[in-house]
């Protein structure tokens, strides 16, 4: 069943977002985004996931993360303003960035040519993050085969953003998490279990 948020707390919500969490997987991904979601509490930041998944399979994938999560898990239609205790999911017809509104951000679709041969592709998101959000962001790299995601996560880390990248013994597939590993982006690794926990710890403000 999908969780709603009571009248008017969206709106209030959009004026605390201080931190934006930004997720990419692909080989292996649909259960680590699972694991490292259920470590997620109601009102976690907004965040911000592409997990390569053909189209036909995005929509159900959010809405088994959010029968199963406790923040809200929905696949992004474009223009959803980001607020705590969401978690927007990109569709597999289109790549997804973030867009600044005001004192807010919002989600943007675009079905321009694929990125790395990715259309959604972390690369595109992460670049987005890098270039909108800055240090306010949190970039984690989960498994996935190929180097989509580690350019992007650079740029994020060179931005001041905090960067995670999932560790080489819980990866169903060493490839995305090492690539951003071996350029430097990625500015602590850790095991799967661990890193909603550290990536909670690095969305705090104050």
């Amino acid at each position: 069943m999908r969780k709603s948020l009571a009248p008017g707390t969206a709106t209030r919500l959009q004026m605390i977002v201080n931190r934006v969490i930004f997720v990419g997987a692909s080989t292996g991904g649909t259960e680590a985004i699972k694991t490292f979601l259920l470590g997620f509490p109601e009102n976690c930041p907004p965040t911000m996931i592409v997990q390569h998944m053909p189209e036909s399979f995005t929509g159900s994938f959010a809405v088994r993360l959010n029968g199963l999560c406790r923040p809200q898990v929905l696949e992004a239609q474009g223009g959803e303003m980001l607020t705590p205790g969401s978690v927007y999911v990109a569709p597999g017809h289109s790549h997804m960035r973030v867009q600044k509104v005001g004192a807010g951000y919002m989600t943007e679709l675009l079905k321009t040519a694929p990125v790395n041969r990715h259309r959604p592709s972390v690369d595109v998101l992460f670049d987005s993050a890098a270039e909108v959000v800055g240090r306010h962001a949190v970039g984690v790299i989960l498994t996935g085969m190929g180097k989509d995601g580690a350019n992007g996560l650079l740029r994020m880390r060179q931005a001041g953003a905090r960067t995670f990248g999932q560790d080489e013994a819980s990866c169903v597939v060493y490839g995305m998490p090492r690539e951003a590993a071996l350029i430097g982006a990625v500015e602590e690794a850790a095991s799967l279990g661990l890193l909603a926990q550290k990536v909670l710890a690095a969305s705090r403000v104050g």
